[in-house]
C-alpha cells in the first residue's frame, strides 16, 4: 500500500480528544532546553505522570479540552522542538499498518490522501522511530 499525506495545519492530532503524548528522556531535555527551563521543572510544569501499576511513564499535559499544553491558536508553541509521537503522526501502528485504520483515521484527518505520497517500506520506517525508550519513573 502507498499512502499520502501533507500535514493541513488543521490540529486535530493535537486537540479535541484525550490522549497521550509520551515523552523519552532526549525529548525531555530538548524540549526544556527549549522552554528555558530544568528538567525537573519542565516536568512539573508541563507533564503529567501516568500510572502503569508498578512504574509511571510521562506525558505531556493536556488542557480542560484536552488539547496538548503546546497547542496554540498559532499553532505548536514548540514545534521545532515537538516531540517524535507529534512528528510522525499519522504514521503510527494501529493506523498506518493497514487500509482500514488508514482509511479510517482519514475522515478525521484533512491531510491523509494529500501531498507526497509515502511507499509502504517508508511508512514502516516511520513507525519503528517510536520504537524509541520513553522515560518510566519507578514507584
Amino acid at each position: 500500500m502507498d499512502y499520502k499525506f501533507s500535514c493541513q495545519n488543521c490540529h486535530f492530532c493535537c486537540s479535541g480528544s484525550p490522549g497521550y503524548v509520551f515523552l523519552s528522556k532526549d525529548e525531555i531535555i530538548e524540549l526544556s532546553n527549549y522552554t528555558g527551563l530544568d528538567f525537573d521543572s519542565f516536568i512539573e510544569i508541563y507533564c503529567r505522570k501516568i500510572d502503569y501499576g508498578m512504574y509511571y511513564m510521562v506525558s505531556l499535559k493536556e488542557r480542560d479540552n484536552y488539547d496538548c499544553v503546546f497547542l496554540t491558536k498559532d499553532g505548536c508553541s514548540v514545534y521545532s522542538a515537538r516531540p517524535l509521537q507529534c512528528r510522525t503522526y499519522p504514521f503510527w501502528k494501529g493506523i498506518a499498518d493497514s487500509v482500514e485504520a488508514w482509511n479510517e483515521e482519514a475522515k478525521s484527518c484533512p491531510g491523509i490522501g494529500k501531498g507526497k505520497k509515502y511507499s509502504a517500506k517508508e511508512a514502516d520506517e516511520i513507525m519503528k522511530l517510536r520504537s524509541e525508550s520513553y522515560i518510566i519513573l519507578k514507584k
